[in-house]
Protein backbone atom coordinates (compact mmCIF):
# COMPACT_ATOMS: atom_id res chain seq x y z
CA UNK A 1 0.00 0.00 0.00
CA UNK A 2 2.93 2.71 0.61
CA UNK A 3 3.76 1.97 -3.42
CA UNK A 4 0.30 3.35 -4.49
CA UNK A 5 -0.15 6.20 -1.32
CA UNK A 6 3.84 7.94 -1.93
CA UNK A 7 4.27 7.46 -5.12
CA UNK A 8 2.91 5.33 -8.50
CA UNK A 9 5.01 1.77 -9.28
CA UNK A 10 6.18 3.89 -12.89
CA UNK A 11 8.90 6.59 -13.42
CA UNK A 12 5.51 8.35 -14.94
CA UNK A 13 3.89 10.60 -12.50
CA UNK A 14 0.48 9.43 -12.03
CA UNK A 15 -2.74 11.07 -13.47
CA UNK A 16 -5.67 9.75 -11.20
CA UNK A 17 -5.83 9.81 -7.43
CA UNK A 18 -8.57 6.97 -5.60
CA UNK A 19 -10.20 7.70 -2.50
CA UNK A 20 -10.86 4.38 -0.71
CA UNK A 21 -12.31 5.20 2.66
CA UNK A 22 -9.33 7.23 4.75
CA UNK A 23 -6.78 5.98 2.00
CA UNK A 24 -5.38 7.94 -1.28
CA UNK A 25 -3.99 6.02 -4.30
CA UNK A 26 -1.54 7.60 -6.71
CA UNK A 27 -2.44 5.47 -9.64
CA UNK A 28 -2.47 5.85 -13.29
CA UNK A 29 -5.41 5.83 -15.60
CA UNK A 30 -4.62 3.28 -18.26
CA UNK A 31 -4.07 0.39 -15.96
CA UNK A 32 -7.15 0.56 -14.22
CA UNK A 33 -9.11 1.48 -17.22
CA UNK A 34 -7.74 -1.81 -19.43
CA UNK A 35 -8.96 -4.06 -16.67
CA UNK A 36 -12.20 -2.30 -14.70
CA UNK A 37 -15.32 -1.37 -15.87
CA UNK A 38 -16.56 0.51 -13.30
CA UNK A 39 -13.55 2.91 -13.21
CA UNK A 40 -13.99 3.34 -17.06
CA UNK A 41 -17.45 4.46 -16.82
CA UNK A 42 -16.81 7.21 -13.50
CA UNK A 43 -13.89 8.28 -16.12
CA UNK A 44 -15.61 8.91 -19.13
CA UNK A 45 -18.33 11.37 -17.18
CA UNK A 46 -15.24 13.00 -16.44
CA UNK A 47 -13.87 15.77 -19.20
CA UNK A 48 -11.58 18.44 -19.57
CA UNK A 49 -9.28 17.85 -16.43
CA UNK A 50 -5.79 16.87 -16.36
CA UNK A 51 -5.09 15.65 -12.52
CA UNK A 52 -8.52 13.41 -11.98
CA UNK A 53 -9.76 12.47 -8.38
CA UNK A 54 -12.31 9.59 -7.64
CA UNK A 55 -13.99 8.63 -4.43
CA UNK A 56 -14.58 5.01 -4.16
CA UNK A 57 -17.12 4.06 -1.51
CA UNK A 58 -18.36 0.68 -0.10
CA UNK A 59 -15.99 -0.97 -1.71
CA UNK A 60 -16.14 -4.81 -0.57
CA UNK A 61 -12.65 -5.69 1.57
CA UNK A 62 -11.93 -2.15 2.24
CA UNK A 63 -8.51 -0.42 1.26
CA UNK A 64 -6.35 -3.54 1.32
CA UNK A 65 -8.83 -5.55 -1.27
CA UNK A 66 -8.52 -2.47 -3.94
CA UNK A 67 -5.09 -2.54 -3.21
CA UNK A 68 -4.62 -6.02 -4.00
CA UNK A 69 -6.87 -5.35 -7.14
CA UNK A 70 -4.73 -2.32 -8.42
CA UNK A 71 -1.46 -4.48 -8.68
CA UNK A 72 -3.43 -6.96 -10.37
CA UNK A 73 -3.87 -4.36 -12.80
CA UNK A 74 -0.80 -3.10 -13.05
CA UNK A 75 0.56 -7.01 -13.91
CA UNK A 76 1.62 -7.66 -10.53
CA UNK A 77 1.28 -10.86 -9.57
CA UNK A 78 -1.00 -11.11 -6.55
CA UNK A 79 -1.37 -14.63 -4.38
CA UNK A 80 -4.80 -15.55 -4.00
CA UNK A 81 -5.23 -17.60 -1.21
CA UNK A 82 -8.06 -18.70 1.72
CA UNK A 83 -8.01 -15.77 3.54
CA UNK A 84 -8.49 -13.60 0.65
CA UNK A 85 -10.54 -15.04 -1.76
CA UNK A 86 -13.74 -14.00 -0.62
CA UNK A 87 -13.01 -9.82 -0.71
CA UNK A 88 -11.04 -10.41 -4.19
CA UNK A 89 -13.87 -11.83 -5.37
CA UNK A 90 -16.64 -9.52 -4.42
CA UNK A 91 -14.23 -6.48 -5.07
CA UNK A 92 -13.71 -7.46 -8.93
CA UNK A 93 -17.45 -7.60 -8.92
CA UNK A 94 -17.51 -4.17 -7.72
CA UNK A 95 -15.12 -2.99 -10.04
CA UNK A 96 -16.46 -5.20 -13.08
CA UNK A 97 -13.35 -6.77 -13.47
CA UNK A 98 -14.69 -9.18 -15.83
CA UNK A 99 -13.56 -11.25 -19.31
CA UNK A 100 -15.55 -8.15 -21.09
CA UNK A 101 -12.86 -6.04 -20.78
CA UNK A 102 -9.47 -8.14 -20.11
CA UNK A 103 -8.69 -11.48 -20.93
CA UNK A 104 -7.85 -13.57 -17.50
CA UNK A 105 -9.56 -10.76 -15.41
CA UNK A 106 -9.61 -11.17 -11.60
CA UNK A 107 -13.07 -12.19 -11.37
CA UNK A 108 -12.34 -15.22 -13.78
CA UNK A 109 -9.15 -15.65 -11.45
CA UNK A 110 -11.28 -15.56 -8.16
CA UNK A 111 -13.93 -17.52 -9.84
CA UNK A 112 -11.72 -20.64 -10.47
CA UNK A 113 -9.61 -20.71 -7.05
CA UNK A 114 -13.34 -20.89 -5.32
CA UNK A 115 -14.31 -24.09 -8.07
CA UNK A 116 -10.90 -25.60 -7.33
CA UNK A 117 -10.13 -25.11 -3.96
CA UNK A 118 -13.19 -24.09 -2.29
CA UNK A 119 -16.26 -25.81 -2.92
CA UNK A 120 -14.60 -29.34 -2.53
CA UNK A 121 -13.75 -29.08 0.72
CA UNK A 122 -15.83 -28.32 3.80
CA UNK A 123 -13.37 -27.13 5.90
CA UNK A 124 -12.52 -23.93 3.52
CA UNK A 125 -15.82 -23.52 2.32
CA UNK A 126 -16.33 -22.56 6.22
CA UNK A 127 -13.32 -20.30 6.17
CA UNK A 128 -14.21 -18.79 3.39
CA UNK A 129 -18.03 -18.30 4.27
CA UNK A 130 -16.55 -17.08 7.58
CA UNK A 131 -14.62 -14.57 5.86
CA UNK A 132 -18.14 -13.09 3.77
CA UNK A 133 -19.62 -11.95 7.33
CA UNK A 134 -17.73 -8.52 6.65
CA UNK A 135 -18.38 -8.77 2.61
CA UNK A 136 -22.20 -8.36 3.09
CA UNK A 137 -24.59 -7.60 0.87
CA UNK A 138 -22.02 -8.18 -2.07
CA UNK A 139 -21.18 -11.31 -1.25
CA UNK A 140 -25.05 -12.00 -1.20
CA UNK A 141 -25.75 -10.53 -4.30
CA UNK A 142 -23.54 -12.38 -5.80
CA UNK A 143 -24.48 -15.96 -4.65
CA UNK A 144 -21.40 -16.34 -2.89
CA UNK A 145 -23.35 -17.11 0.30
CA UNK A 146 -25.41 -19.62 -0.77
CA UNK A 147 -23.20 -21.12 -3.08
CA UNK A 148 -20.31 -22.00 0.07
CA UNK A 149 -23.56 -22.98 2.25
CA UNK A 150 -24.64 -25.78 -0.51
CA UNK A 151 -21.30 -26.94 -1.20
CA UNK A 152 -20.92 -27.77 2.73
CA UNK A 153 -24.31 -29.16 3.17
CA UNK A 154 -23.30 -31.36 -0.09
CA UNK A 155 -19.96 -32.37 0.97
CA UNK A 156 -21.27 -33.01 4.29
CA UNK A 157 -23.53 -35.61 3.46
CA UNK A 158 -21.19 -37.32 0.82
CA UNK A 159 -18.98 -38.06 3.30
CA UNK A 160 -21.30 -39.38 5.66
CA UNK A 161 -22.33 -41.77 2.94
CA UNK A 162 -18.77 -42.47 2.24
CA UNK A 163 -18.60 -43.18 5.82
CA UNK A 164 -21.23 -45.25 6.11
CA UNK A 165 -20.08 -47.53 2.86
CA UNK A 166 -16.28 -47.47 4.34
CA UNK A 167 -17.95 -49.41 7.92
CA UNK A 168 -19.71 -52.12 5.87
CA UNK A 169 -16.81 -52.81 3.30
CA UNK A 170 -14.86 -53.51 6.55
CA UNK A 171 -17.49 -54.75 8.54
CA UNK A 172 -17.96 -52.30 11.38
CA UNK A 173 -13.95 -53.32 12.34
CA UNK A 174 -12.63 -50.00 11.88
CA UNK A 175 -15.40 -47.19 12.41
CA UNK A 176 -14.91 -43.92 11.45
CA UNK A 177 -15.91 -41.36 14.35
CA UNK A 178 -15.16 -38.09 12.91
CA UNK A 179 -16.69 -36.43 15.50
CA UNK A 180 -13.54 -37.71 17.85
CA UNK A 181 -11.36 -36.11 15.44
CA UNK A 182 -9.93 -32.92 15.42
CA UNK A 183 -9.91 -31.49 12.52
CA UNK A 184 -13.70 -32.30 12.14
CA UNK A 185 -15.75 -30.32 10.32
CA UNK A 186 -18.32 -29.50 12.22
CA UNK A 187 -15.97 -27.88 14.97
CA UNK A 188 -14.98 -25.64 12.19
CA UNK A 189 -18.87 -23.74 12.37
CA UNK A 190 -17.92 -22.18 15.68
CA UNK A 191 -16.25 -19.68 13.75
CA UNK A 192 -19.66 -18.38 11.73
CA UNK A 193 -22.14 -16.09 13.30
CA UNK A 194 -25.12 -17.30 14.36
CA UNK A 195 -26.92 -16.12 11.00
CA UNK A 196 -25.05 -18.10 9.14
CA UNK A 197 -24.51 -21.15 11.22
CA UNK A 198 -28.23 -21.32 11.03
CA UNK A 199 -28.64 -21.25 7.73
CA UNK A 200 -25.64 -24.05 7.62
CA UNK A 201 -27.47 -26.55 10.02
CA UNK A 202 -30.77 -25.96 7.84
CA UNK A 203 -28.99 -26.72 4.76
CA UNK A 204 -27.40 -29.91 6.68
CA UNK A 205 -30.80 -30.95 7.95
CA UNK A 206 -32.62 -30.76 4.62
CA UNK A 207 -29.80 -32.52 2.79
CA UNK A 208 -30.33 -35.42 5.79
CA UNK A 209 -27.18 -35.50 7.97
CA UNK A 210 -27.99 -37.88 10.90
CA UNK A 211 -29.44 -36.22 14.06
CA UNK A 212 -26.84 -37.67 15.88
CA UNK A 213 -24.45 -35.70 13.96
CA UNK A 214 -26.68 -32.22 14.08
CA UNK A 215 -26.95 -32.69 18.07
CA UNK A 216 -22.66 -32.88 18.21
CA UNK A 217 -22.66 -29.98 16.24
CA UNK A 218 -25.21 -27.80 18.12
CA UNK A 219 -23.48 -28.87 21.23
CA UNK A 220 -20.06 -27.52 20.32
CA UNK A 221 -21.42 -24.55 19.04
CA UNK A 222 -23.90 -24.02 22.06
CA UNK A 223 -20.70 -24.84 24.25
CA UNK A 224 -17.90 -21.86 22.78
CA UNK A 225 -21.00 -19.28 22.21
CA UNK A 226 -22.28 -19.55 25.48
CA UNK A 227 -19.39 -20.25 27.90
CA UNK A 228 -18.50 -17.36 29.18
CA UNK A 229 -20.71 -14.70 27.55
CA UNK A 230 -21.61 -12.60 30.69
CA UNK A 231 -18.07 -12.48 32.01
CA UNK A 232 -16.93 -11.32 28.49
CA UNK A 233 -19.90 -8.78 27.91
CA UNK A 234 -21.38 -8.10 31.69
CA UNK A 235 -24.03 -5.40 29.80
CA UNK A 236 -27.69 -5.96 28.86
CA UNK A 237 -26.31 -6.46 25.75
CA UNK A 238 -24.84 -9.95 26.24
CA UNK A 239 -28.41 -11.08 27.51
CA UNK A 240 -29.83 -10.53 24.69
CA UNK A 241 -27.10 -12.27 22.46
CA UNK A 242 -27.50 -15.23 24.82
CA UNK A 243 -31.13 -15.12 24.43
CA UNK A 244 -31.41 -15.48 20.71
CA UNK A 245 -28.37 -18.16 20.53
CA UNK A 246 -30.31 -19.94 22.77
CA UNK A 247 -33.43 -19.61 20.95
CA UNK A 248 -31.11 -20.57 17.51
CA UNK A 249 -30.04 -23.58 18.98
CA UNK A 250 -33.11 -24.93 20.64
CA UNK A 251 -34.90 -24.42 17.00
CA UNK A 252 -32.36 -26.64 15.10
CA UNK A 253 -32.60 -29.79 17.35
CA UNK A 254 -33.48 -32.69 16.19
CA UNK A 255 -37.14 -33.80 16.58
CA UNK A 256 -38.74 -34.68 19.82
CA UNK A 257 -38.17 -38.40 20.64
CA UNK A 258 -38.18 -40.50 23.79
CA UNK A 259 -35.22 -41.88 21.98
CA UNK A 260 -33.68 -38.35 21.30
CA UNK A 261 -29.48 -38.32 20.82
CA UNK A 262 -29.88 -35.37 22.45
CA UNK A 263 -27.43 -35.91 25.69
CA UNK A 264 -29.77 -35.00 29.08
CA UNK A 265 -26.95 -32.94 30.04
CA UNK A 266 -27.09 -30.74 27.06
CA UNK A 267 -31.22 -30.09 27.26
CA UNK A 268 -30.72 -29.22 31.07
CA UNK A 269 -27.93 -26.83 30.22
CA UNK A 270 -30.11 -25.12 27.77
CA UNK A 271 -32.90 -24.56 29.90
CA UNK A 272 -30.91 -23.49 32.76
CA UNK A 273 -29.44 -20.89 29.73
CA UNK A 274 -32.83 -20.45 28.75
CA UNK A 275 -34.10 -19.37 32.20
CA UNK A 276 -31.12 -17.06 32.74
CA UNK A 277 -31.82 -15.40 29.56
CA UNK A 278 -35.57 -15.11 29.59
CA UNK A 279 -36.37 -16.87 26.51
CA UNK A 280 -39.71 -17.05 24.87
CA UNK A 281 -42.24 -19.52 26.44
CA UNK A 282 -42.27 -21.62 23.87
CA UNK A 283 -38.44 -22.16 23.61
CA UNK A 284 -38.84 -23.36 27.47
CA UNK A 285 -41.31 -25.31 26.97
CA UNK A 286 -39.51 -27.24 23.77
CA UNK A 287 -36.94 -27.89 26.49
CA UNK A 288 -38.75 -29.26 29.34
CA UNK A 289 -41.20 -31.67 26.93
CA UNK A 290 -37.69 -32.83 25.51
CA UNK A 291 -36.27 -33.42 29.27
CA UNK A 292 -39.86 -34.78 29.54
CA UNK A 293 -39.41 -37.44 27.30
CA UNK A 294 -35.91 -38.82 28.59
CA UNK A 295 -36.57 -38.29 32.63
CA UNK A 296 -35.64 -41.85 33.34
CA UNK A 297 -32.25 -41.00 31.75
CA UNK A 298 -31.83 -37.89 34.16
CA UNK A 299 -29.59 -37.69 37.48
CA UNK A 300 -30.24 -35.12 40.37
CA UNK A 301 -27.51 -32.27 38.53
CA UNK A 302 -29.59 -32.57 35.36
CA UNK A 303 -33.29 -30.94 37.09
CA UNK A 304 -31.84 -28.82 39.44
CA UNK A 305 -32.26 -25.86 37.44
CA UNK A 306 -31.76 -22.67 39.42
CA UNK A 307 -34.73 -19.80 39.64
CA UNK A 308 -34.49 -16.37 37.51
CA UNK A 309 -34.19 -14.42 41.05
CA UNK A 310 -33.85 -11.05 38.96
CA UNK A 311 -32.19 -9.85 42.41
CA UNK A 312 -35.03 -10.54 45.16
CA UNK A 313 -33.73 -11.67 47.77
CA UNK A 314 -36.95 -13.95 48.77
CA UNK A 315 -37.26 -16.03 46.27
CA UNK A 316 -36.88 -19.42 45.40
CA UNK A 317 -33.10 -21.28 44.90
CA UNK A 318 -35.09 -23.64 42.26
CA UNK A 319 -37.49 -23.33 39.58
CA UNK A 320 -39.96 -25.88 40.87
CA UNK A 321 -43.07 -24.52 38.21
CA UNK A 322 -40.23 -25.78 35.45
CA UNK A 323 -39.89 -29.07 37.25
CA UNK A 324 -43.34 -29.75 38.03
CA UNK A 325 -44.11 -29.94 33.89
CA UNK A 326 -40.71 -31.80 33.45
CA UNK A 327 -41.99 -34.67 35.37
CA UNK A 328 -46.12 -34.02 34.78
CA UNK A 329 -44.87 -34.78 30.93
CA UNK A 330 -43.00 -38.03 31.85
CA UNK A 331 -46.11 -39.37 34.32
CA UNK A 332 -48.65 -38.58 30.94
CA UNK A 333 -46.66 -39.63 28.46
CA UNK A 334 -49.26 -42.76 27.69
CA UNK A 335 -52.06 -40.97 27.18
CA UNK A 336 -49.75 -39.06 24.23
CA UNK A 337 -50.23 -40.24 20.66
CA UNK A 338 -46.09 -41.37 20.12
CA UNK A 339 -44.91 -42.39 17.83
CA UNK A 340 -42.54 -44.86 19.43
CA UNK A 341 -45.82 -47.08 19.87
CA UNK A 342 -46.43 -47.64 16.61
CA UNK A 343 -42.82 -49.31 16.73
CA UNK A 344 -43.25 -52.12 18.96
CA UNK A 345 -43.28 -55.85 17.94
CA UNK A 346 -44.85 -58.96 19.08
CA UNK A 347 -41.79 -59.47 21.55
CA UNK A 348 -42.43 -56.23 23.09
CA UNK A 349 -46.48 -56.72 23.98
CA UNK A 350 -45.73 -58.61 27.03
CA UNK A 351 -44.83 -55.39 28.60
CA UNK A 352 -47.92 -53.74 28.72
CA UNK A 353 -48.49 -54.60 32.17
CA UNK A 354 -46.96 -52.59 35.28
CA UNK A 355 -44.58 -55.13 36.04
CA UNK A 356 -41.19 -54.28 37.90
CA UNK A 357 -39.54 -56.16 35.22
CA UNK A 358 -41.01 -53.99 32.71
CA UNK A 359 -39.19 -51.13 30.67
CA UNK A 360 -42.12 -48.65 31.64
CA UNK A 361 -42.20 -49.88 35.25
CA UNK A 362 -38.95 -49.48 35.27
CA UNK A 363 -38.59 -46.11 34.58
CA UNK A 364 -41.10 -45.20 36.60
CA UNK A 365 -39.79 -46.49 39.76
CA UNK A 366 -36.13 -44.46 38.93
CA UNK A 367 -38.33 -40.95 38.18
CA UNK A 368 -39.51 -41.85 41.70
CA UNK A 369 -36.09 -41.91 42.88
CA UNK A 370 -35.37 -38.97 40.95
CA UNK A 371 -37.71 -37.27 42.19
CA UNK A 372 -37.39 -37.89 46.15
CA UNK A 373 -33.94 -36.91 45.99
CA UNK A 374 -35.07 -33.53 44.22
CA UNK A 375 -37.70 -32.73 47.14
CA UNK A 376 -34.77 -33.86 49.85
CA UNK A 377 -32.44 -31.66 48.01
CA UNK A 378 -35.30 -28.05 47.41
CA UNK A 379 -36.50 -28.77 51.14
CA UNK A 380 -33.38 -26.93 52.37
CA UNK A 381 -35.15 -23.89 50.77
CA UNK A 382 -36.74 -21.63 53.21
CA UNK A 383 -38.70 -19.30 50.44
CA UNK A 384 -39.89 -22.50 49.11
CA UNK A 385 -43.87 -22.59 49.83
CA UNK A 386 -45.17 -25.64 51.40
CA UNK A 387 -48.16 -25.66 48.54
CA UNK A 388 -45.25 -26.33 45.63
CA UNK A 389 -43.25 -28.87 47.70
CA UNK A 390 -47.06 -30.42 48.72
CA UNK A 391 -47.52 -30.96 44.57
CA UNK A 392 -44.44 -31.91 43.75
CA UNK A 393 -44.93 -34.96 46.60
CA UNK A 394 -48.37 -35.98 45.19
CA UNK A 395 -47.49 -36.15 41.74
CA UNK A 396 -46.54 -39.07 41.40
CA UNK A 397 -48.54 -42.53 41.89
CA UNK A 398 -49.10 -44.95 44.22
CA UNK A 399 -47.19 -47.52 42.60
CA UNK A 400 -44.08 -45.16 41.75
CA UNK A 401 -42.27 -45.51 44.74
CA UNK A 402 -42.02 -49.19 46.57
CA UNK A 403 -40.29 -47.79 49.61
CA UNK A 404 -41.05 -43.99 51.23
CA UNK A 405 -37.91 -43.75 53.02
CA UNK A 406 -37.47 -41.06 50.75
CA UNK A 407 -39.98 -39.32 50.63
CA UNK A 408 -40.04 -39.39 54.23
CA UNK A 409 -36.60 -37.70 54.97
CA UNK A 410 -37.31 -34.98 52.32
CA UNK A 411 -40.51 -34.40 54.76
CA UNK A 412 -38.36 -34.12 57.90
CA UNK A 413 -36.02 -31.70 56.24
CA UNK A 414 -38.85 -29.59 54.78
CA UNK A 415 -40.72 -29.47 58.43
CA UNK A 416 -37.11 -29.07 60.38
CA UNK A 417 -36.17 -25.69 58.04
CA UNK A 418 -40.09 -24.55 58.40
CA UNK A 419 -40.24 -24.48 62.03
CA UNK A 420 -43.89 -22.36 61.77
CA UNK A 421 -45.63 -24.19 59.26
CA UNK A 422 -49.16 -24.27 59.72
CA UNK A 423 -51.03 -27.03 61.08
CA UNK A 424 -52.88 -27.70 58.16
CA UNK A 425 -50.00 -27.91 55.54
CA UNK A 426 -47.92 -30.14 57.84
CA UNK A 427 -50.84 -32.40 57.77
CA UNK A 428 -51.76 -32.95 54.24
CA UNK A 429 -47.68 -32.87 53.94
CA UNK A 430 -47.34 -35.96 55.91
CA UNK A 431 -50.31 -37.48 54.03
CA UNK A 432 -48.03 -37.97 51.34
CA UNK A 433 -46.13 -40.60 53.20
CA UNK A 434 -47.54 -44.17 52.65
CA UNK A 435 -46.47 -45.28 56.30
CA UNK A 436 -46.82 -48.81 55.06
CA UNK A 437 -43.88 -48.42 52.75
CA UNK A 438 -41.28 -47.50 55.33
CA UNK A 439 -38.96 -49.09 56.34
CA UNK A 440 -38.09 -50.08 60.08
CA UNK A 441 -35.33 -47.65 60.81
CA UNK A 442 -37.83 -44.94 58.96
CA UNK A 443 -40.49 -46.21 61.40
CA UNK A 444 -38.54 -45.94 64.20
CA UNK A 445 -37.15 -42.50 63.97
CA UNK A 446 -40.81 -41.30 63.11
CA UNK A 447 -42.54 -42.61 65.95
CA UNK A 448 -40.25 -40.56 67.99
CA UNK A 449 -39.91 -37.52 65.39
CA UNK A 450 -41.70 -34.99 67.43
CA UNK A 451 -41.86 -32.57 64.53
CA UNK A 452 -44.58 -34.57 63.01
CA UNK A 453 -48.13 -34.69 63.57
CA UNK A 454 -49.49 -37.18 66.59
CA UNK A 455 -51.84 -38.84 64.42
CA UNK A 456 -49.32 -39.86 61.83
CA UNK A 457 -46.94 -40.84 65.28
CA UNK A 458 -50.14 -43.13 66.14
CA UNK A 459 -50.52 -44.44 62.58
CA UNK A 460 -46.65 -45.72 62.25
CA UNK A 461 -46.58 -47.33 65.50
CA UNK A 462 -50.13 -49.33 64.17
CA UNK A 463 -48.47 -50.31 61.58
CA UNK A 464 -45.28 -51.75 62.57
CA UNK A 465 -47.14 -53.38 65.13
CA UNK A 466 -49.29 -55.50 62.75
CA UNK A 467 -45.76 -56.15 60.47
CA UNK A 468 -44.03 -57.63 63.93
CA UNK A 469 -47.19 -59.62 64.83
CA UNK A 470 -47.29 -60.93 61.32
CA UNK A 471 -43.28 -61.65 61.15
CA UNK A 472 -43.74 -63.22 64.39
CA UNK A 473 -46.86 -65.59 62.78
CA UNK A 474 -44.12 -66.97 60.38
CA UNK A 475 -43.76 -64.08 57.92
CA UNK A 476 -40.43 -63.04 58.31
CA UNK A 477 -38.98 -64.21 55.04
CA UNK A 478 -41.37 -61.51 53.43
CA UNK A 479 -40.93 -57.86 52.39
CA UNK A 480 -41.71 -55.42 55.03
CA UNK A 481 -45.24 -54.76 54.21
CA UNK A 482 -47.54 -57.72 52.38
CA UNK A 483 -49.16 -55.26 50.23
CA UNK A 484 -45.97 -55.24 48.07
CA UNK A 485 -45.61 -58.78 48.17
CA UNK A 486 -49.57 -59.28 46.59
CA UNK A 487 -48.72 -56.46 44.00
CA UNK A 488 -44.97 -57.51 43.04
CA UNK A 489 -44.57 -61.57 43.84
CA UNK A 490 -41.85 -62.09 42.30
CA UNK A 491 -39.59 -59.43 44.54
CA UNK A 492 -40.59 -61.79 47.52
CA UNK A 493 -37.68 -64.68 46.73
CA UNK A 494 -35.86 -63.72 49.73
CA UNK A 495 -36.06 -67.28 50.79
CA UNK A 496 -34.41 -68.68 47.88
CA UNK A 497 -31.14 -69.55 49.51
CA UNK A 498 -32.93 -71.14 52.80
CA UNK A 499 -32.59 -74.75 51.31
CA UNK A 500 -28.86 -74.66 51.69
CA UNK A 501 -29.42 -74.48 55.19
CA UNK A 502 -29.87 -77.31 57.84
CA UNK A 503 -32.95 -77.76 59.67
CA UNK A 504 -32.09 -77.78 62.97
CA UNK A 505 -29.59 -74.10 62.26
CA UNK A 506 -32.86 -72.84 60.46
CA UNK A 507 -35.24 -73.75 63.68
CA UNK A 508 -32.44 -71.79 65.62
CA UNK A 509 -32.75 -68.84 63.45
CA UNK A 510 -35.84 -68.42 63.43
CA UNK A 511 -35.84 -68.69 67.56
CA UNK A 512 -33.46 -66.10 67.52
CA UNK A 513 -35.62 -64.15 65.30
CA UNK A 514 -38.94 -64.84 67.47
CA UNK A 515 -37.14 -63.56 70.56
CA UNK A 516 -36.09 -60.38 69.16
CA UNK A 517 -39.42 -59.84 67.65
CA UNK A 518 -40.84 -59.89 70.93
CA UNK A 519 -38.35 -57.59 72.64
CA UNK A 520 -39.46 -55.26 69.97
CA UNK A 521 -43.15 -55.79 70.43
CA UNK A 522 -42.57 -54.90 73.93
CA UNK A 523 -40.57 -51.77 72.97
CA UNK A 524 -43.55 -50.78 70.64
CA UNK A 525 -46.29 -51.09 73.40
CA UNK A 526 -44.43 -49.27 75.65
CA UNK A 527 -43.92 -46.26 73.59
CA UNK A 528 -47.76 -46.88 72.51
CA UNK A 529 -48.69 -46.33 76.01
CA UNK A 530 -46.44 -43.31 76.98
CA UNK A 531 -48.15 -42.10 74.02
CA UNK A 532 -51.52 -42.60 75.30
CA UNK A 533 -50.88 -41.31 78.24
CA UNK A 534 -49.51 -38.15 77.09
CA UNK A 535 -52.75 -37.72 75.06
CA UNK A 536 -55.06 -38.21 77.68
CA UNK A 537 -53.59 -35.68 79.88
CA UNK A 538 -53.56 -33.35 77.55
CA UNK A 539 -57.26 -33.87 76.34
CA UNK A 540 -58.05 -32.98 80.21
CA UNK A 541 -56.23 -30.25 80.32
CA UNK A 542 -57.41 -28.47 76.82
CA UNK A 543 -61.35 -30.32 77.34
CA UNK A 544 -61.01 -27.61 80.88
CA UNK A 545 -60.56 -24.52 79.16
CA UNK A 546 -62.13 -25.48 75.49
CA UNK A 547 -65.20 -28.19 76.47
CA UNK A 548 -66.53 -27.62 72.85
CA UNK A 549 -62.94 -29.01 71.03
CA UNK A 550 -64.02 -31.60 69.07
CA UNK A 551 -60.56 -32.65 67.66
CA UNK A 552 -59.55 -33.95 71.03
CA UNK A 553 -62.81 -36.07 71.14
CA UNK A 554 -62.55 -37.33 67.67
CA UNK A 555 -59.02 -38.26 68.92
CA UNK A 556 -60.15 -39.80 72.27
CA UNK A 557 -62.49 -42.14 70.21
CA UNK A 558 -59.52 -42.92 67.81
CA UNK A 559 -57.46 -44.21 70.44
CA UNK A 560 -60.18 -46.03 72.43
CA UNK A 561 -60.43 -48.07 68.56
CA UNK A 562 -56.98 -48.14 68.55
CA UNK A 563 -56.69 -50.06 72.36
CA UNK A 564 -59.41 -52.16 70.48
CA UNK A 565 -57.57 -53.23 67.95
CA UNK A 566 -54.55 -54.37 69.73
CA UNK A 567 -56.47 -56.76 71.81
CA UNK A 568 -57.72 -58.96 69.05
CA UNK A 569 -56.06 -62.56 69.25
CA UNK A 570 -56.33 -62.59 65.77
CA UNK A 571 -54.80 -60.29 62.98
CA UNK A 572 -55.03 -59.85 59.76
CA UNK A 573 -52.44 -61.35 57.28
CA UNK A 574 -50.01 -58.47 55.75
CA UNK A 575 -50.39 -59.86 52.86
CA UNK A 576 -54.35 -58.92 52.77
CA UNK A 577 -56.04 -55.32 52.20
CA UNK A 578 -57.82 -53.48 55.09
CA UNK A 579 -61.60 -52.57 54.78
CA UNK A 580 -62.94 -49.29 54.19
CA UNK A 581 -63.47 -49.25 58.10
CA UNK A 582 -60.32 -49.95 58.85
CA UNK A 583 -58.66 -47.50 56.92
CA UNK A 584 -56.16 -44.90 58.39
CA UNK A 585 -56.54 -41.62 59.14
CA UNK A 586 -53.80 -40.45 57.08
CA UNK A 587 -54.60 -41.79 53.46
CA UNK A 588 -52.80 -40.31 50.16
CA UNK A 589 -54.38 -37.75 48.28
CA UNK A 590 -53.45 -37.29 45.19
CA UNK A 591 -52.80 -33.13 43.36
CA UNK A 592 -53.01 -32.63 39.68
CA UNK A 593 -51.71 -29.02 39.59
CA UNK A 594 -49.77 -26.63 42.46
CA UNK A 595 -51.83 -24.66 44.77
Amino acid sequence: MDHFCNRPISDVSSDLTVDVGATSFALHKFPLVSKSGRIRKMLMEVKDSKVLRLNLHNVPGGSEAFELAAKFSYGINIEINLSNVAKLHCTSHFLEMTEEYADKNLETRTETFLKENVLPSITNSISVLHCCENLLPVAEEISLVTRLITSIANNACKEQLTCGLSKLESNYTKPVLHSDEDDWWGKKLTVLNLEFFQRVLTAVKTKGLKQDMIAKILMNYAHNSLQGLFLRDPQLESQKKHRVIVEVVVSLLPTQSRKSTVPMAFLSSLLKSSIMASTSTACRSDLERRIGLQLDQAILEDILIPANAHGNNHSQLYDTDSIFRIFSIFLNLDEDDDDDNLMLDESEMVYDFDTPSSPKQSSILKVSKLLDCFLTEIAIDPNLPASKFIALAELLPDHARLVNDGLYRAVDIFLKVHPNLKDSERYRMCKTIDCQKLSQEACSHAAQNERLPVQMAVQVLYFEQIRLRNAMNGGHNHLFFGSLNTQFPQRSASAAGSGCISPRDNYASVRRENRELKLEVTRMRMRLTDLEKDHVSMKQELVKTHPANKLFKSLTKKLAKLNTLFRFKDVRGIGSRPSSESRFMFQKRRRNSIA
